[in-house]
Order: C-alpha cells, then structure tokens, then sequence
C-alpha cells in the first residue's frame, strides 16, 4: 500500500499553495474570457497583468505566512484549517482591490485585476487549497486503513441515535464496518430504509446473521425493551455475533458521538430490567432537610444509597465506614459530582458502642440506612466470632443507640442468604433481623428490614471476579455447574431499600422481587462471550467445587414465612414470626461468647436462635441436629 510521508516539507507546502494560486488566476482569465480568447487579447491581458504578477505572489506569499496555513499539518486538516485558509484568501482579494484602487488613481489608470478577476480567482484558489489537503488526508487514511476483512454490522434501532451512529461510521474512514441494515422493535418500520439502508423488524435478526454474514451488532436503542434488548443479545451470543452499544448522549464528548465510544456490551446491560417507578413525593418527604446516616457507605449499596438520597436534599448526609482509602475516594466523588451536598464523613466502627454513641450524640440522626457488614460467605464460615462482632452486635449497638436517640425511622440492609441459613454470614444477618424486627416496639424509632439478593457489580461479587480473570486470560472459576443466584443492578437495589423504607411502618421484612435466578456457568459463559472470546478456546471454565457454607440454590423467603403485595409491584412484605422477650436475651447471650473465640460453641448458639440454619458444605454440620 501506497504510504505518504509522515512530515512534509513546510517549503513544499507554501509552494503547492503558490502554484494553485496561479493556477486560479490563469483560469479566472479562461473564465472571463469563455475559453475563446484569441491571441491578440492575451497579448493586451498580459500586458496588464505582466505589472501585477509579482505583487500577486508577494501577497499571496507574504499572507499565506501571516495566517500560518503552511503550519498546519495536511494529513490531519480540520475545521479550523478551513477557517485558517477562507480568511487568508478573502485578505489577499482585499489587498488586491485596495492596490487596484491606488494604482488607478495613482499611477497608469488601471486596476491591478479586473474585479471579476479578484472573484473568480478567490473562490477558485479557496477550491483548490481546500480540495488539496483533504484529498491528501484521504490518501493518508488510506495508506494507514487497517487491512483487516470487512464487519457487516447491523445497528439495533433506527431512530435518531441509530442515525447518528449510521453518519458517524460512515465518516470514520478507518473503520472497516459495512453497515448492511437496521433492526428495529417497531415491526411497521420492517421493509423501509432510512438513508438507503433497508429497515428489518428484531424478529429477523437470526435470519440476517445468517443470510448476510453478519458479525457485529450495535446497540443505538437509547431506552430500549429490556427483554427485547436480551433476546437480541442472546441471539448474537448464541450465534458468535459480537454486540457492541452506543453510550448515552450525556457521556458523549461536547454533545458529539464518536465512534471511539462504541463499547463493548457488559453483563450488567443483559441482566439489567425495566426502569423502577418510585414514589417520589413520599420518598422526598421523609428524607428532604433529614440528618441521615448511611452505615457502611463506602460499600456497594452503602456509596449507591449516598447517590440516592443526594437527590432529595437532605440537611446532611453522616457517611460513616471503617475503611479509610474507599471512603476517601467516595468523598472525592461527592465534593466532583454532587458540589451541593452537605456531608460529613466519618471514621468509625459500629461494633463499638462507645463510638457509636459519641457519633449519635453530635449528629443526632434522624434517619439511618444500615449497610455495614461483613458478607463474604467463605471468611465468615471461617470467623464465626468476627461475623457475631460485626453483624450482631454493630446492629445491636446502632439499634440500642436509634432507640435511645430518637431516630425516626432504621432501615436495615439484610440478604436473601438470611433464609433458611445454610452459613455463619446468612445465620448472622437472621439473628440481626431479629434484633432489630424486637426493637420495634420499645420507643418511637421504626425498625425495618430489606432482603435481597446479589448486587452487579458490588465489591467481592462473582462478576468483579469472573471480569479479573477473563482479563488474565482464565481459567474462569465457578464451584458448582449446578449453582444459581438472584441478581439485581446496584441502583436498583438501592432504589428500592429507598421505596421500602419510606413505605415502612416498622417490624416487616420487605423481600424485592429479583427476577429470576441466573445460573453461574451461564453468567461465566456470557461474560466470556462479550468479551469477544471462545469458550474452551479462549478461556476455561473451571469448577471448583462448593465452598464451605455455601448454598447451591438462593431462597428469599423462609418456609414459615409467606408474602404480602404492597403497592410497589417489586416490594413484597413477609410475614414472620415474632420473636420473644426470650430470644433477645439468647442474642445478647450470643455476643459475650465473643471473648470466648470458641467458634463452635458460638456457631451452636447460632443454631439456637435460628433453629432453620442448617450447614451446608461445613465443619460445622455436625452440630446440627
């Protein structure tokens, strides 16, 4: 291939320039004369002109210098470069009139060109100086045009952002893509074209892959159909289709779309579902101009509440958490992205009342979301001491501690591993929700409890980790082919511990509606292939087996449980039962076992206050019963 040189001369520049400039002046006269000039006239002409070509090329050069259009580099002209040049020959066409006018009424009583002359050759010189440099620039891009085969590409929704994104691969020279059709859900629009490309409904995606060769789809869909979003996702998976998405217009560079930005497709946009519809007017009155406190804020769902709750304008946010580096971080986000907010950020641990009393007793708090714990299934089946420290008793000191300080309204963030336990963690979030549904009825403060499943995306989640390895090039790691979880988005989670704690009265246990259960190995597979890799060929999936404690199937409701509807569709209310006198007794009982570091002796205290934790997959079995 052809390749040009990478820095040109500038002397070759200004004289191409000089020479188009000539070029235009002679065929302005061709011009001006029809192209039937006889010999005589150009005689005459030329007897004119002979007195003005030398001061035509100082100016030209003398001006071409003075704008710098000589600096500029060819293979990259821009916009600006046009502005540069249309500037540079409009003044030299000025120049040229004003010394026409010195010499007629100074001098011999003619003008330097005749003003048909001064038109024609600046729009001719305009013409040719531009032309020049973008045919360079072409020759440039396609010396350098990667020589990979051609993508047949079909983008997914012919609305306005698929037309942007049509225009902008088209523009983008060093692309090989061959855009051979748009999908869209709207079946009225199968059969037309827009700009000359032929419209097809979604539900002839699997049949254009085959027939056209297609091997890229782009998402442009804005606010697509979750489940129709999925299905075209999953027909490009299962027939080795690589699906790319354009990023909202709010992330595109100055208003414009460049085809840098097309992304690849994330797990989190195939498992993602239909927008939450909040109750807005009541979520604003219990939180706006509150003092609220977010336990655990520089965690997933913690940082994610603080996004939230930024929305309604609260008198202050308390963000409270031991790990310092997060915590700072979420702090240099806030103060970037939400400049107005009023927060404190504070360095605490709930496991220590003293601490945490000093923290209620100078906030005063009148509203807490309660997001710190530990939650890693493995570390915890390990430290069932530090999972009673943390998770029991840090509860029990913000509970006590709302209590005695007149908060208004506790939400607690719990997990569907609290049903039916099958490990230290699950067991130890029960018996929290059961200290603080206890609670409920001994002051003013209103105690409730959220359960839901796994976070996308959260710290130490399976997806983090599945991304990890991909990048390392495998194997990816799952325990059980078997094994399914429950997923939500973390805005989506959070926006629902917002809804359910509005809607609260105090003592329920709200479950969110998860959707359906995802297995693992298919999640593993998924990620692999949006990754643009092969299964077996790229990466290994390896099992592992299943770690200690840990469930195969997730449940979000206990067997003598049952649900409510409430009257947000993805909130329902459990109905549990009531714990007595006796049973906070037996959970204080529990946490002065600490000293002890006895773990099984605490695990079968555990199993006495949950009676349904039964361990799975553990050492501890063998204390069941």
């Amino acid at each position: 291939m052809f390749k040009l040189q990478a820095n040109t001369p500038r002397w070759v520049i200004i004289l191409m320039d000089l020479v188009l400039s000539l070029f235009a002046l002679v065929f302005a006269y061709l011009i001006r004369f029809d192209l039937k000039a006889d010999r005589g006239l150009i005689e005459n002409e030329w007897a004119v002109l002979s007195k003005s070509i030398g001061v035509y090329f100082i100016v030209k050069l003398l001006v071409f210098y003075f704008f710098n259009i000589h600096k500029g580099l060819v293979r990259h002209t821009s916009t600006e470069d046009v502005r540069r040049i249309f500037f540079a020959v409009s003044t030299c066409s000025i120049i040229y009139l004003i010394l026409g006018l010195f010499r007629f009424y100074c001098l011999d009583k003619s003008y330097l060109f005749p003003m048909s002359i001064l038109i024609v050759e600046s729009l001719i010189s305009f013409v040719l100086m531009l032309g020049s440099r973008f045919s360079i620039k072409l020759l440039y891009l396609e010396s350098i045009k990667s020589n990979n085969e051609e993508e047949r590409v079909l983008i997914y929704g012919a609305g306005i952002s698929g037309l942007i994104t049509k225009r902008t691969i088209e523009k983008d020279i060093r692309l090989t893509y061959k855009i051979v059709g748009f999908i869209d859900d709207n079946k009225k629009m199968g059969g037309t074209r827009l700009e000359g490309i032929t419209i097809f409904s979604t539900l002839e995606l699997e049949k254009l892959i085959k027939e056209e060769g297609v091997n890229t789809v782009i998402i442009a869909i804005q606010q697509p159909d979750e489940e129709n979003r999925k299905k075209v996702v999953e027909i490009c998976l299962e027939n080795q289709v690589k699906v790319q998405k354009v990023p909202s217009p709010q992330s595109w560079i100055n208003g414009e779309f460049s085809a840098k930005q097309i992304a690849k497709v994330r797990i989190e946009d195939l498992l993602g579902r239909k927008p939450i519809l909040l109750d807005e007017k009541k979520i604003s009155e219990e939180l706006t101009g509150k003092i609220i406190l977010v336990t655990g804020a520089a965690g997933s769902i913690g940082s994610g509440l603080v996004r939230q709750i930024a929305n309604y304008h609260p008198e202050k946010i308390i963000l409270l958490d031991q790990a310092e580096s997060p915590l700072y971080d979420f702090q240099q986000e806030l103060l970037s992205s939400f400049n107005q907010l009023k927060f404190e950020v504070v360095i605490g641990d709930i496991r220590s009342y003293e601490r945490m009393e000093r923290l209620y007793d100078y906030a005063r708090p009148q509203y807490v979301f309660h997001a710190a714990a530990y939650k890693h299934v493995p570390l915890m089946e390990s430290n069932p001491s530090e999972a009673v420290l943390t998770n029991v008793k840090g509860t029990r000191n913000l509970v006590d501690l709302s209590i005695k300080y007149n908060v208004s309204k506790f939400v607690m963030v719990s997990t569907d591993k609290a049903v039916n336990p099958t490990n230290v963690m699950g067991a130890s979030k029960r018996i929290a929700e059961i200290y603080a549904q206890a609670a409920n009825e001994q002051g003013v403060s209103r105690f409730v409890t959220t359960r839901f499943g796994n976070v996308l995306g959260s710290n130490g989640s399976v997806i983090p980790l599945f991304q990890k390895q991909i990048e390392n090039g495998g194997p990816v790691t799952v325990t059980d082919e078997r094994i399914t979880r429950f997923f939500m988005t973390i805005p989506e989670a959070c926006q629902l511990v917002l809804e359910a704690g509005t809607m609260g009265e105090g003592g329920e246990i709200f479950v969110f509606d998860m959707g359906e259960s995802v297995k693992i190995i298919d999640l593993a597979r998924k990620m692999i292939q949006l990754s643009g890799l092969e299964v077996g060929k790229d990466i290994e999936i390896r099992v592992t087996g299943l770690r200690p404690g840990e469930k195969l199937y997730e449940e979000l409701l206990a067997k003598e449980e049952n649900t409510f509807p409430t009257y947000h569709p993805k909130i329902l209310k459990a109905k549990v039962r009531q714990e007595n006198e006796k049973m906070i007794l037996e959970i204080n009982s529990l946490i002065e076992m600490f000293e002890s570091q006895q773990n099984e002796m605490i695990v079968s205290k555990m199993k006495e206050i949950v009676p349904e934790f039964l361990s799975n997959n553990s050492d501890f079995e063998k204390l069941d019963k």
